[in-house]
C-alpha cells in the first residue's frame, strides 16, 4: 500500500474503532484484491512491543483473510490497550471492527 493510499483510506475512509484498534475501510473501484496496511505508532510502546503488536496483527489479517472485503484498501492502526491484549482480545477486536467499518464502507455488502 503505497503512502498516498494510507492517507486517503485514513481520511475518507469509513472507520470503526474498538478498545485495542481502529480500522478505516475506503473502497477502490479499479481494485480487486483488499490491500491492508498497519499503523503502531510509538504511543503503543518501544520497538519490541510495537512489532510485536505489528506481528499479531498481520497474523490476524491473515487467518481471517475471507472477511476483507474485496476491492478495498484497509488500514488497521493499533491503539496504546493493544501492547497488553493477547492474540484472542486482538482478534475480537478486529473482526467487530473490520465488519461494522465495511459495512459503513459499502453499505450492506460486508
Amino acid at each position: 500500500m503505497r503512502p498516498a493510499d494510507f492517507a486517503l483510506t485514513t481520511r475518507r475512509g469509513a472507520r470503526a474503532g474498538r478498545t485495542t484498534l481502529v480500522v478505516h475501510c475506503r473502497p477502490v473501484a479499479d481494485r480487486v484484491q483488499p490491500h491492508v496496511g498497519f499503523v503502531v505508532p510509538k504511543a503503543v510502546g518501544g520497538a519490541v512491543t510495537r512489532n510485536k503488536v505489528r506481528r499479531r496483527l498481520r497474523g490476524l489479517v491473515v487467518e481471517l483473510s475471507d472477511a476483507l472485503p474485496q476491492g478495498a484498501d484497509v488500514v488497521v492502526r493499533a491503539l496504546p490497550p493493544a501492547a497488553r491484549a493477547d492474540y484472542a482480545a486482538l482478534g475480537q477486536d478486529y473482526r467487530g471492527a473490520l465488519a461494522r467499518a465495511a459495512e459503513r464502507a459499502f453499505g450492506a455488502r460486508p
